[in-house]
This record gives C-alpha cells, sequence and structure tokens, in this order.
C-alpha cells in the first residue's frame, strides 16, 4: 500500500455519486474523510436527490471559508486529497490553497468540460491557464467522461498523471421489480424511459421528434423528472406522439432504479453531460441504453456493448439507434441478468478497488478501467 492510508474527498455536497466509493473504501481500510460544504443544496433536493449514506467514512462539514481554511490545515500531512474541479468549485478553492500552501500535492476530480463554440475556447484558454499554474501541485487528474484524457493533455496535464474515471455508484435492489417487470411486459408496449431534468441542454424535443419518427404504435414514452421546459414538451409531445407520453414527475432517486427495471431501454438524448450517472443506474438494472456521444458516460455505453451511442443533435442518428433497439424487441430476463452481471464494474465496491490501484501506481503504469476489462 501506498505510504498513506488517509484519504479525503472535498466535495461541494454530500453527494450520492461519491458517497458509495467513499464508504467502500473505508471499508477496505482506509480512513476517510468526506468534507462536504453542505449536506445537500435545495436545487438536488427538488429533483429528487436524498442525503447518503457514508458507511464508516467520516463526514466533516466546513460551511464557510474559515471553517475550510482550519479543517484543511489541520489534515495529516501524510493524507491524499481528492477535490471537486479547479474552478468553480465553491469553497473548495480555499482548500486547495491551503494545500499548495504546505506543500502537499492533490489530486482533482473533474467531469469533461463543455467546450462547444466561441464559449467553448475561452473555457480552453482558462483551463490552459489554470493547469499551467496548478500541475506543479497535482498528483494527477481523475478524468470523468468520454475523450477526458485528450483532453486534459490538451491543456498540458502529463499523460501518465490522467486517469479515466466515472461515478461509482451503491447497486440498487431490485430482484423483486425484476420479477414484476418481466410478468407485466407481456401485456405492455415496447418501453423507453427519459431521467433528468426537462431542460433545453437534454434535448427531450430531439427524442419526442424521433420516437414519433418510428410511427409505431406498441410504443410508449416514460418522462421521469420536471423542468421549466415541461409545458412546451408535454405540448409537443400531444401534438406529436398522444397518448404515448406517461410524465411521472420528480421522483426520489432511491426510487428511480424500480421504474428504469421497467423500460426497455433508457435514452439519454443530451446536447451535453459530464458524465449521466443515470447511464449507470440503468446498466446496473440490466436496461439497454442509447445516449449521446456529447454524455460523459457514452465510454460506458460502448462498452457495455448492449445500447448505442448517436451523434448529438442528430435527428436522423438517434431515430436509428432507436429503431434498432425497438427491433430488438422487449428485453428478456436472462438478458437483464447478463447486464447486470457486467455492471457491477460500476459500483461502488468496483470503484474503490480501482481507486486503490491508481493511488498505488507509483511506477506510471497502465491501470485500467474497470469497465474496459469485461465484456458481455
Amino acid at each position: 500500500m501506498f505510504k498513506s492510508n488517509s484519504i479525503w474527498f472535498w466535495q461541494q455536497i454530500l453527494t450520492p455519486h461519491m458517497a458509495g466509493l467513499a464508504a467502500e473504501l473505508a471499508n477496505r481500510g482506509f480512513k476517510v474523510t468526506y468534507v462536504a460544504n453542505s449536506l445537500l443544496s435545495s436545487a438536488r433536493a427538488k429533483q429528487g436527490w436524498e442525503t447518503p449514506n457514508l458507511g464508516k467514512a467520516k463526514l466533516i462539514l466546513a460551511t464557510n471559508k474559515e471553517n475550510v481554511i482550519n479543517i484543511a490545515s489541520d489534515a495529516p500531512k501524510d493524507s491524499v486529497h481528492i477535490c471537486q474541479g479547479l474552478r468553480s468549485n465553491g469553497l473548495i478553492k480555499y482548500t486547495q490553497k491551503i494545500l499548495k500552501k504546505r506543500g502537499l500535492k492533490h489530486w482533482i476530480l473533474m467531469e469533461m468540460v463543455d467546450d462547444d463554440g466561441a464559449i467553448g475556447l475561452i473555457k480552453r484558454i482558462i483551463y490552459n491557464i489554470l493547469f499551467l499554474r496548478w500541475k506543479n501541485n497535482l498528483t494527477g487528474v481523475l478524468a470523468i467522461g468520454q475523450n477526458a484524457i485528450e483532453w486534459y493533455v490538451d491543456r498540458g496535464i502529463k499523460k501518465d498523471s490522467i486517469y479515466p474515471f466515472a461515478y461509482f455508484l451503491d447497486r440498487p435492489k431490485v430482484d423483486n421489480f425484476l420479477k414484476l417487470s418481466e410478468k407485466e411486459k407481456k401485456n405492455r408496449p415496447f418501453r423507453f424511459v427519459f431521467v433528468g431534468r426537462l431542460v433545453k441542454l437534454k434535448k427531450i424535443d430531439l427524442l419526442i421528434k424521433a420516437i414519433a419518427s418510428l410511427k409505431k404504435d406498441n410504443i410508449e414514452f416514460w418522462v421521469i423528472g420536471s423542468g421549466p421546459e415541461e409545458k412546451y414538451l408535454r405540448s409537443m409531445a400531444n401534438l406529436l406522439i398522444p397518448n404515448k407520453v406517461y410524465w411521472l414527475g420528480t421522483l426520489p432517486i432511491s426510487h428511480i432504479s424500480n421504474k428504469i427495471v421497467q423500460a426497455d431501454c433508457l435514452v439519454l438524448p443530451s446536447r451535453y453531460d459530464g458524465w449521466g450517472a443515470v447511464v449507470c443506474e440503468a446498466l446496473m438494472v440490466g436496461t439497454p441504453v442509447i445516449c449521446s456521444d456529447a454524455c460523459g458516460s457514452s465510454e460506458v455505453v460502448q462498452a457495455s456493448g448492449v445500447g448505442s451511442v448517436f451523434l448529438k443533435n442528430d435527428h436522423q442518428s438517434l431515430s436509428d439507434s432507436l429503431h434498432q433497439q425497438y427491433e430488438l424487441g422487449q428485453i428478456n430476463i436472462a438478458e437483464r441478468q447478463k447486464i447486470i452481471e457486467w455492471s457491477k464494474c460500476l459500483c461502488a465496491e468496483s470503484g474503490a478497488e480501482y481507486l486503490d490501484l491508481i493511488l498505488n501506481n507509483t511506477k506510471k503504469e497502465l491501470v485500467e478501467a474497470p469497465w474496459l476489462k469485461k465484456n458481455i
């Protein structure tokens, strides 16, 4: 093991995307400290997020600048620090300044950056400057998202210091719902499902149009979530695919998996998604996924060998993917079990094992991401 077994996570909120990983590292014998600026933001609570369980990991709430500075100043000298991002990361920027002042390097955990258009060019310049300023104080980058490694190399980070990463989630308990889903599908249409906020970025309008272009009677579409685009999307759906869309609203995050397991395919058509944790949630219950190539988790979809990845904003590409999945028919329980078995590579236990290997990789050898090691 590397010289320290003390791992510190610095996050703006206590998020289910990271809590499972912290808990599993604690189960592996690490002394894990999770520092959050708040338990849960009001915006996330409205989206159905719930406060996750950290298990044996220690939670510290640092609600202001003074808290953060004091906590970072008192952290053990041999501790390993994993910080959320390099900009727009709230109070964590003070953590990074203290670690730098103390001569302690840290890791950053970052999603791929939306760098389309003129604004994207400005972002690339900003990150070039940031990484130039910080690279001597970074141990490495845990890069979340398709093509993220190449993006960070272009920003000046050495390739052997960058590791593809993911949001590793707790495995859902859906055994009873698997059996119910198998019985229920005999009497229902082919079912697509979307989970997320109803905002322009998610491109649900493109998905509605693509479903309409299939011109199939035995299709239905579940929409889980809410947001400012809901009225517009309902109007479009009523016009293009009347009586085929079911608006389930915002659900507690703990109930999402039990809905996804009742669908034949999850679709995430976003123009941009840093990762898209719902992709992992779907695969963990054996539901194939179609997503755009602008979703960070598209690499996981490709690795799974089920579902497909389409070109972002491309109606025909999405329509082709939907048609292909529809032609495969409703997914049966045996196929689900195979996907569920494969998706163990996305669970918190697998993530903890992977991060352990990364932190021990003092010789900078190749450490393969767990989702690239397995085939269904």
